[in-house]
């Protein structure tokens, strides 16, 4: 019997409860919305450090690979739709596309799809394979960033505003994120 979170949530409190599994994403996309309003403006670049990231990477491996990108997916509509749910309380269609942060939130559904794909894998139950895994995760976000950035300001200038400066703070978040997951993973077991 596997005994990684996703597969845990999946088998025990999800599988044939249609209506438990929508409450998950729209909770897991609020989740992110919360956690994009923990916004610090970083001088010379026009990307605020936010817990979004970390948010977005626990939602993938907590929920698996496929609600996880539907979590992330459906915040990206929500804030698409008008609600304030981006950084700093934007909301809007135009912050996805013209705003200088769209290419990290394009990217938010398919690093919550590769962080939930390496858990469903077995690699959230170890503390230094889930860092690898988040790490992954999190280069999925910085290249849709980075490559947002390019188009606007050259590939030199953009990794030097929207990768740069958040290299430290994201490594430390992903390695507090990483240590909590085996804990996680053993209350997720207990919820049968």
């Amino acid at each position: 019997m596997e005994t990684t979170i996703p597969h845990i949530v999946l088998e025990r409190l999800i599988r044939g409860r249609a209506l438990v599994n929508v409450l998950t994403i729209i909770g897991a996309s609020l989740l992110i919305a919360l956690a994009a309003q923990v916004a610090i403006p970083i001088p010379g670049s026009p990307v605020p450090l936010t817990m979004q990231p970390i948010a977005v990477l626990l939602v993938g491996i907590t929920l698996g690979s496929t609600r996880g990108a539907a979590a992330a997916a459906l915040y990206l509509f929500e804030g698409a739709s008008g609600l304030p749910v981006f950084a700093e309380g934007n909301g809007g269609i135009l912050w996805l596309t013209a705003g200088l942060t769209a290419g990290y939130l394009y990217s938010y559904p398919f690093a919550a799809w590769l962080a939930g794909f390496i858990s469903e894998r077995g690699w959230a139950s170890r503390v230094v394979r889930a860092v690898a895994g988040m790490l992954a995760a999190l280069l999925v976000i910085y290249l849709g960033g980075w490559a947002w950035l390019a188009v606007h300001f050259g590939a030199g200038k953009a990794f030097a505003m929207g990768i740069g400066p958040f290299l430290i703070a994201d490594i430390i978040k992903i390695a507090l994120a990483a240590s909590l997951l085996p804990s996680a993973q053993r209350l997720v077991s207990r919820l049968s």
